[in-house]
This record gives structure tokens, C-alpha cells and sequence, in this order.
């Protein structure tokens, strides 16, 4: 039996903008639930979850990339989960990373929305792009910097577009910007 090839897995999920909680959007939207919830509840340890985003695609190169942002107030924690093209591994495996940064390295909170207008007057939101500029420098710049090149701080970028999530999801990233805006630079408990 042979293994499908990346390219020919779907590339459209279900919505997880309908689930208010986490675990029931991970569980809807994720291939790998399981994986990323244990890793995460290692380290919310019990910590509320203020808001989050999710993101899932495939790609021709290494499969089904996906992630997971959480806010506990304090701290975004992102899973980020990737599977391995199968020369580079056996086949289904995957990467499992977690990185976890305090709101207090967060300088900056972007949010860019495409708009469109329809001839009646009314517009919609098309797509949003999200950054979250962060104190830590980008490691790929500092390693060029020794050849002259411009030093840039590290940054978090989400986007949701209709066609990569639809309104729902656009609505839970722009939601999720402004939770991480209103305590960006707010002391920290």
C-alpha cells in the first residue's frame, strides 16, 4: 500500500471558530489534539486561558503544519507541531516544539485588515494579518549581521483569510490581537 503523497492531502479543515474553549477547538481543528494539549497543560498548569488561536495547513514539503497561541495573561504559550518529509524520518513522523514568551517582550501589537466594498455600501473584512513584535532578536538576522545586514527584533505573525478560515476565524485572530493589545505594557502580576 503506498502512502499518499503530502499534496494529496486535503487541504481544508473544520472551523474552530464556533468553540468558545480550547480543548473543543483543538479537538475539531487539529490532526494532533492529543499532542498539543498535553504539551501545552505543561505548562498552563491550571492557568486560565484568555483567548487563543489556532492555525493548520499543508504544504507539498513537509505535510501538515500546524499550531496552537495561548494567552494566559502572563505569558503566550505556542505549540507549533510539523510532520517530517518522509526521506528525512519513517513515515508519520512529526516535530512537537514548544516555545513560551512573556507578554512583558511583547513591544508591539499590529493588526492589518483587507476590506472590501460593495457597491450597495456595505464591506466586509477579507483577510487580517497580525504581528506581535517581540524584544528577542530574529535569530536569522543576528547570524547575518556579521555581513552587514539590518538587525531586526523578533516577531509573532498570524493571518486568517476567507478563503484560509473564513469570517469566524478572522473574527477569533482580531479578537485575539486586541486580548494581547489591552495587556501589552501593563505590569504583570
Amino acid at each position: 500500500m503506498s502512502r499518499p503523497s503530502f499534496s494529496d492531502l486535503p487541504a481544508v479543515f473544520p472551523d474552530w471558530s464556533p468553540y468558545p474553549d480550547l480543548e473543543s477547538a483543538a479537538r475539531a481543528y487539529l490532526r494532533d489534539p492529543d499532542i498539543a494539549m498535553d504539551a501545552m497543560a505543561g505548562v498552563l498548569r491550571g492557568q486560565s486561558v484568555l483567548g487563543f488561536t489556532l492555525e493548520r495547513f499543508v504544504n507539498d514539503v513537509n505535510g501538515v503544519w500546524q499550531e496552537v497561541v495561548v494567552c494566559d495573561g502572563n505569558r503566550l504559550i505556542l505549540w507549533h507541531g510539523e510532520d517530517i518529509p518522509p526521506e528525512e524520518a519513517p513515515p508519520g513522523s512529526m516535530t512537537s516544539s514548544l516555545r513560551v514568551v512573556a507578554l512583558s517582550a511583547v513591544t508591539e501589537v499590529g493588526c492589518r485588515r483587507r476590506i472590501s466594498r460593495n457597491p450597495n455600501g456595505t464591506h466586509r473584512v477579507d483577510s487580517v494579518d497580525v504581528y506581535l513584535l517581540l524584544t528577542s532578536l530574529d535569530e536569522a538576522n543576528v547570524a547575518a549581521e556579521e555581513a552587514g545586514s539590518v538587525i531586526r527584533h523578533d516577531a509573532l505573525r498570524f493571518g486568517k483569510t476567507l478563503d484560509d478560515g473564513g469570517a469566524g476565524q478572522i473574527a477569533r485572530l482580531e479578537e485575539f490581537a486586541r486580548l494581547v493589545s489591552s495587556l501589552v505594557g501593563k505590569p504583570m502580576l
